[in-house]
């Protein structure tokens, strides 16, 4: 089964295509229903990196970064926001989509390593539901900002901020790892 959680209008698109030319097996298009931002894709990378499964959305500058901040879906863009801030703070940060792990495992050592360095072990995952499986990425010494319960209900803005889903609680988690 290919999975695709797209994070953005372009993503779907990107998405779109990937599944048009998936001919061996099941695909699967997970879309949110709340209101997620487009991202400007000449201030961000293209989203034609969908169809390798994840990509650098935003870098350091000069490519060289000490924080990794990963998600897929609706959680790209609280990745995103964050990256401003640490990049405003001096912070060199990197944004990773992932909307399709089934696709990025695919890709060969080289690419892997080039979106997800290993040196690099200061690394966030974002993900609203459950955190299973981002420890691969995110290694030991990361961090997971998930979902550990189900089952509440109330407007959006309510449960970000119960859950602590904001750019400031990703900024935070980033701090802490690189001891600031």
């Amino acid at each position: 089964m290919l999975v695709l959680r797209p994070g953005d209008a372009n993503e779907v698109v990107e998405a779109y295509k990937v599944i048009l030319q998936h001919t061996h097996g099941p695909c699967t298009l997970v879309l949110t229903r709340q209101a997620v931002p487009t991202l400007d894709r000449t201030k961000y990378a293209p989203a034609s990196g969908v169809a390798k499964g994840a990509y650098v959305v935003a870098d350091a500058a000069g490519g060289k970064p000490d924080l990794i901040l990963m998600a897929s879906g609706s959680e790209l863009s609280l990745c995103v926001d964050a990256y401003e801030k640490l990049k405003a703070e001096g912070v060199k940060t990197r944004v990773v989509s992932m909307p399709s792990w089934e696709l990025f495992e695919q890709q060969d050592a080289a690419y892997k390593t080039s979106v997800l360095p290993p040196d690099v072990r200061a690394r966030v995952s974002v993900e609203m539901a459950s955190p299973f499986g981002w420890e691969r990425y995110t290694g030991a010494k990361g961090k997971i900002h998930g979902m550990r319960r189900f089952g509440a209900s109330a407007p959006l803005k309510d449960l970000l901020k119960k859950f602590g889903f904001s750019a400031d609680n990703v900024v935070a988690a980033a701090r802490e790892l690189l001891g600031k």
